[in-house]
C-alpha cells in the first residue's frame, strides 16, 4: 500500500513550477491541476474564488487534505520615470531573498515579458561601498529591470505593462543527491505528495474508511486559503513545509508533525493521532513548533468559524520563502504518513 511513486512526484513537481502562480494569479495553475486530477481518474471541482476540490469517495466523519497552489512574488507597483519598474511583495517574500533573480511579467492583456530583480544602483565595480551596507528594500533600492530597450515610463506602457502586473520568481530547479532545490517547495512539492498519493489510491483500488475530501487552495500565502470548507467538515490536515532553523527539529529527510505555530496550537488529539500512525508505521518523524512567522492553511478554517480539529504535517525545508531545499527522503515520509493516517 505504501509505494512511493518518485518520478511521478517529481514529474509533476516540475509541471506546477513550469506554470506561474503568485497568489491571486490562479486560473492557469488550476486548470493543469485540474487536468493532472482527471488524468490520475477522478472528478475535479472548482470553487468560485478559485482552488479544486476533489471527492476521493469514503463515508461519514469528512476530512480534508489541503496543499496550496499559490506561492509568493511581486506585483508591479509603480513605473518609474526612467524604464524600471517599482514592485511591491505578494505573500511574504523579502527583497533580501530575489534581488538578482529572474522574473516572469505577466500583463493583464496576457502579454509576457521578462526581467531581472536589481539593487539601485546595482554594480558593485561602479558604487561606493555604502550599498554593501543597506539591506535592499522594495521601497527604497530595489527595482525589475526588464529585457526590452526600454528608457522611460511611457516606453514601458506602450508594451502593455501597468501598475498591478503580477511578477513572478524564476523556479530554479535542481536535483542532487535527492536534495531537491527550487524555489516554491513551499507547497508546490506537497501538491505533488497529495497527487502522488491519489494515484496510489486510484491504481491500487483502495478505499476509505471515511469520507476524504482534498482541496487545493489558492490563497493560502495571504491567509484565506481555507476560509471556506466542503459541507459537513470535522477535520482538516494541512500539508506544507516544516522550516528549519537553530532551534527546530525539523530535517530535510524526516516529515515533522506540527504542534504548534506563530498564531494556534493544532489539535491534540489529533496531532497525536498522527504521531501514533508514525509510530506505529516506523516513518521517520519529529514533532516540532513554527514561530514566529508561520502559518499553515488550516488556520484560515479555525479563524473562519468551523468546528473543525485541524493538524498539520510536511517534510523539512531549509531557506524557506528563498530558494528552498529539501529531499526526496522527506517527500516520501510525508506521502508515507498520509497513506497510514487515511488507512485509520
Amino acid at each position: 500500500m505504501n509505494g512511493f511513486d518518485e518520478k511521478y512526484c517529481l514529474e509533476s513537481f516540475r509541471k506546477l513550477l513550469a506554470t506561474d502562480s503568485t497568489t491571486g494569479e490562479y486560473e492557469e495553475i488550476q486548470e493543469l491541476v485540474c487536468g493532472m486530477i482527471r488524468e490520475i481518474g477522478y472528478d475535479a471541482e472548482t470553487t468560485h474564488k478559485g482552488g479544486v476540490i476533489v471527492d476521493l469517495g469514503g463515508e461519514g466523519n469528512p476530512l480534508v487534505l489541503s496543499a496550496h497552489l499559490d506561492v509568493i512574488g511581486m506585483m508591479v507597483r509603480h513605473i518609474n520615470a526612467d524604464g524600471t519598474l517599482n514592485v511591491c511583495p505578494v505573500g511574504g517574500l523579502f527583497p533580501l531573498y530575489c534581488v538578482t533573480e529572474n522574473v516572469r511579467i505577466h500583463t493583464r492583456d496576457k502579454k509576457l515579458y521578462t526581467g531581472t530583480v536589481c539593487r539601485i544602483p546595482n554594480s558593485l565595480h561602479v558604487t561606493e561601498d555604502e550599498i554593501t551596507m543597506t539591506l535592499p528594500d522594495f521601497r527604497k533600492n530595489v527595482c525589475v529591470v526588464l529585457d526590452n530597450d526600454v528608457k522611460s515610463a511611457q516606453d514601458v506602457r506602450d508594451l502593455g505593462i501597468e501598475t498591478g502586473d503580477y511578477v513572478d520568481l524564476e523556479p530554479r530547479f535542481t536535483m542532487s543527491n535527492g536534495y531537491i532545490k527550487s524555489r516554491f517547495v513551499d507547497d508546490k512539492a506537497n501538491v505533488s505528495v497529495i497527487l502522488t498519493m491519489m494515484k496510489a489510491l486510484k491504481e491500487k483500488g483502495l478505499g476509505l474508511k471515511r469520507k476524504v475530501y482534498v482541496y487545493f487552495s489558492v490563497y493560502e500565502e495571504i491567509g484565506h486559503g481555507t476560509a471556506w470548507l466542503p459541507e459537513g467538515t470535522k477535520d482538516i490536515l494541512a500539508v506544507d513545509i516544516a522550516p528549519m532553523g537553530p532551534e527546530q527539529n525539523s530535517n530535510e529527510r524526516k516529515v515533522s508533525i506540527f504542534a504548534k505555530d506563530a498564531r494556534f496550537t493544532y489539535h491534540d488529539t489529533m496531532t497525536n493521532e498522527l504521531r501514533a500512525c508514525a509510530k506505529q508505521a516506523g516513518i521517520d518523524y519529529v514533532m516540532d513548533i513554527f514561530t514566529p512567522h508561520y502559518e499553515s492553511d488550516g488556520n484560515g478554517s479555525v479563524a473562519a468559524g468551523y468546528d473543525i480539529r485541524h493538524a498539520a504535517i510536511g517534510p523539512g525545508t531549509s531557506n524557506s520563502h528563498g530558494y528552498e531545499r529539501t529531499h526526496i527522503d522527506g517527500l516520501k515520509n510525508t506521502y508515507l504518513l498520509l497513506m497510514e493516517y487515511l488507512k485509520k
